[in-house]
């Protein structure tokens, strides 16, 4: 199946920077957003991270699963990246039964925001009209709290 079809089938593909790590997804993401908990600035290198989540059962390692290395700095998350290239490719979140694959890896995923977490923290104040919660929804564990865009 080509990548049109696989789209149009809901199957989207990614891969790391050097293509030694592929992954598929499959079906809808539960959520997709902007992160800017120092945790993931740090990690991504960058301001802001953008995540889409999903159900594990919808990831699948398609090529390279031996080249992943994994780091868990706490144990609500295991990030995962490319022994070979260093490239990032997801995160497993166990306690909340979701892995995060970087919107960034995944080109024809139609990748639509709906929210900001963890603006409290933020460091690039985005005015784009998006929900901003200053740390996680509260179904998330979080409080919920709406903080402005400022």
């Amino acid at each position: 199946m080509n990548a049109k079809a696989q789209a149009r089938a809901g199957v989207h593909s990614g891969r790391c920077f050097c293509g030694a790590v592929e992954i598929e997804v499959r079906g809808e993401p539960a959520a997709m957003g902007y992160c800017h908990c120092e945790s993931c600035r740090h990690w991504s290198a960058g301001p802001v991270n953008a995540f889409t989540l999903w159900p594990p059962d919808a990831v699948t390692v398609t090529r390279g699963g031996d080249r992943l290395g994994a780091y868990s700095k706490t144990p609500k998350s295991v990030r995962k990246w490319c022994t070979e290239c260093g490239g990032h490719v997801l995160t497993d979140h166990p306690e909340l039964g979701l892995v995060d694959v970087y919107a960034a890896i995944i080109p024809d995923f139609p990748f639509r925001p709906g929210v900001h977490v963890h603006y409290g923290e933020s460091v690039l104040k985005i005015h784009d009209g998006i929900e901003k919660q200053r740390d996680v929804p509260a179904e998330m564990g979080g409080s919920g709290q709406l903080v402005p865009e400022g």
